[in-house]
């Protein structure tokens, strides 16, 4: 049976500690690293031994009988969690990492917040119970309240061999047919154990126990529950099927494809599918750390490795039956950085290794100016742009360094309105008519195909689809993307003759920029959702504070000592805030944020004045059509398209 279980914590609750314990123990490893030592086993490169901090999520093989479990252990630190989010997509179960000694903190409900959004059955582990200060009964209480009244501790409640009275009692009352049979004494241990994990796989309970992970207490014991409260049942008789969650380069640029098995089974040399591309399986790997064995066929459950594919992104389901329905990510970086190059080498040799690392990790989204011949990136936030420039240095011997990274700002339309695209130069011919409407926020970009396929080929239909999905369009207000629309093809033209590819590319930009000139756009920008937790004398400091960074907040929760606040309140008037949060609270103080997504910009018209964006100037967009007279193209202006179309007439 194969389990695949993540590690996941707020940075500094031990669980690369935690993680390099249960390999020791199981054998998986012969020597017992440390991260203070630098030499834990999975943070194996060079950056994440320096620092100190996991910055890639990296997994080890645990084999227990006839059970293999893939462990990965993924960043604690917010800068990282785009990568943590990837690996949340393949986990069978996941372990929370909380100090005894700090309790829930900040990342420690992102993580927890995920996980629900993910629906991936949850254990807990308390580390630190030999710290100073540690109080196992209070931070039981503490996630009880904060993260799920269902957490239950099984700490000397559940062995191989038995089950605690307390225990049984608790889970025969959700049940009751196994009451009925408990009261009849007809209950057997299977039948417990085999409701327990329905409870724990329908996230309906959250098992916790404690230990020290540094001292190797309490983790065996915690493991033996675990082997015995997880189970899996992946089918190998369906055709092959798996997603992709993370991608890797070698020394010599050859890309590695990680992904999780879901169905079927793979051999090498066999054809992969995604979308309407199929590449051939080169070797398969099996990764333990850095360390991997070949092998030459994998099956459902697997976590595994490929060579020989290169065009699957990470998101992609892949297989036979794969509709590759790529997954959205919830955590995304808010900020954008320029890239200048110190060195000599030229800059699209500095953008071809950007690339490799965009691949890496989507949410750098790595944009190239061509007019500026300039790079951009997008980063969650300073520690980031730190371990970046080491990363270029030591892989590819460039020396970068990152602008200040500003706020990514967005724009969406107000109002409902046709959009009219026409593009006619000699020998070329493409019309597009698209309805364009304000959604909901956080919706981003959707589309609707009502076209006849008497008036446009299903061919040139899917084209329109595709362009307007093919890459992030520039709002009119300052150039940043456009979000939160459908786009429904109502109509359009091709030319038996003269229609070529890319005509219909110039005709759906076209369309989209003439609907954003006709009606009113809105300024967005990027929120927290933030809780506040700090003694009740300053509750007001806390209420003012916010207030001061146009944020939002409910009524504070009130409890003895202790104020909590929660709210929403936008990244660009908050992002520095837990610096001074830590100076007035005398760091006891607790602040979580949380991407919270768009909404309207509280100074939109500062901002706008700001960026002076010339929209008429930008060279990828013009909202203007082009038709054909007499042989020779001529340009008609957005406000007189409408009047020009051939749709219709």
């Amino acid at each position: 049976m194969f389990k695949t279980i993540g590690v996941l914590a707020h940075v500094d609750a031990g669980k690369t500690t935690f993680s390099e314990q249960l390999l020791y123990h199981t054998n998986s490893i012969k020597e017992l690293g440390r991260v203070d030592h630098k030499d834990a086993f999975l943070d194996n490169h060079i950056i994440e031994r320096e620092r100190g901090i996991t910055v890639f999520a990296e997994q080890g093989r645990i084999i227990d009988g006839e059970d293999i479990y893939t462990i990965i252990d993924t960043p604690g630190h917010v800068d990282f969690s785009p990568e943590m989010e990837r690996a949340i997509q393949v986990l069978d179960y996941a372990i929370v990492i909380v100090s005894a000694a700090d309790g829930v903190e900040g990342h420690t409900e992102t993580v927890w917040q995920l996980l629900r959004k993910y629906h991936v059955p949850t254990f807990i582990f308390i580390n630190k119970i030999d710290r100073e200060g540690a109080d196992v009964d209070k931070v039981i209480e503490e996630m009880q309240q904060e993260l799920s009244p269902n957490i239950l501790s099984i700490t000397h409640q559940l062995s191989t061999h038995s089950i605690s009275e307390q225990l049984l009692d608790f889970i025969v009352e959700r049940d009751d047919e196994l009451l009925e049979k408990y009261m009849e004494q007809d209950l057997n241990r299977h039948q417990v154990l085999k409701k327990f994990r329905q409870l724990i796989q329908d996230g309906e309970i959250f098992p916790c126990a404690e230990g020290s992970a540094l001292k190797g207490i309490g983790i065996m014991e915690f493991f033996e529950q675990i082997t015995i409260l997880t189970e899996t049942n992946f089918n190998d008789e369906q055709p092959f099927t798996a997603k992709v969650f993370k991608i890797r380069h070698d020394d010599k640029k050859q890309r590695i494809t990680f992904m999780k098995a879901i169905t079927g089974k793979l051999k090498v040399r066999e054809e992969l599918h995604f979308g309407e591309l199929s590449e051939k399986v080169t070797e398969i790997r099996l990764y333990n750390g850095h360390k991997y064995g070949v092998v030459k066929e994998i099956q459902a459950g697997e976590v595994f490795a490929v060579t020989g594919i290169t065009k699957a992104t990470i998101g992609d389901v892949i297989g036979e039956i794969a509709t590759n329905n790529k997954q959205v990510f919830e955590l995304v970086p808010t900020l954008q950085s320029k890239v200048v190059n110190e060195g000599t080498e030229h800059i699209k040799d500095v953008l071809a290794n950007f690339m490799l690392l965009d691949a890496e990790d989507p949410s750098l989204h790595v944009i190239w100016n061509e007019k500026f011949q300039e790079i951009h990136i997008h980063v969650m936030g300073i520690i980031q742009i730190e371990v970046l420039m080491e990363v270029v240095k030591e892989r590819f011997g460039l020396q970068v360094h990152f602008e200040n990274p500003q706020i990514l700002y967005m724009e969406t339309i107000d109002h409902t309105v046709m959009g009219y695209g026409h593009f006619e130069p000699l020998k070329h011919y493409a019309e597009v008519h698209l309805k364009m409407e304000p959604t909901k926020r956080g919706v981003g970009i959707v589309f609707e195909n009502k076209c006849h396929a008497d008036d446009l080929s299903i061919g040139h239909q899917r084209l329109i689809e595709q362009h307007i999905f093919e890459k992030e369009h520039h709002g009119v207000l300052t150039g940043f993307p456009i979000t939160d629309i459908k786009f429904t093809l109502v109509t359009g033209r091709a030319h038996i003759k003269h229609t070529e590819g890319g005509d219909f590319r110039e005709a759906t930009y076209r369309a989209i920029r003439q609907g954003l000139e006709q009606t009113e756009n809105s300024l967005l920008e990027p929120y927290y959702s933030f809780k506040m937790k700090a003694s009740s004398e300053l509750v007001g400091r806390m209420m003012t504070d916010i207030q001061q960074a146009f944020g939002e907040f409910e009524t504070p929760i009130l409890l003895e000592s202790k104020a909590i606040i929660k709210g929403r309140v936008p990244v660009s008037t908050f992002m520095n805030y837990s610096t001074t949060f830590a100076a007035y609270t005398n760091g006891k103080g607790a602040l979580s944020l949380t991407y919270s997504g768009y909404d309207t910009c509280h100074n939109s018209k500062e901002i706008i004045e700001n960026i002076k964006y010339n929209k008429d100037a930008d060279s990828e967009y013009t909202s203007s059509s082009i038709f054909c007279a007499k042989g020779k193209g001529y340009v008609v202006p957005w406000d007189e398209a409408e009047a020009a179309m051939h749709c219709g007439k």
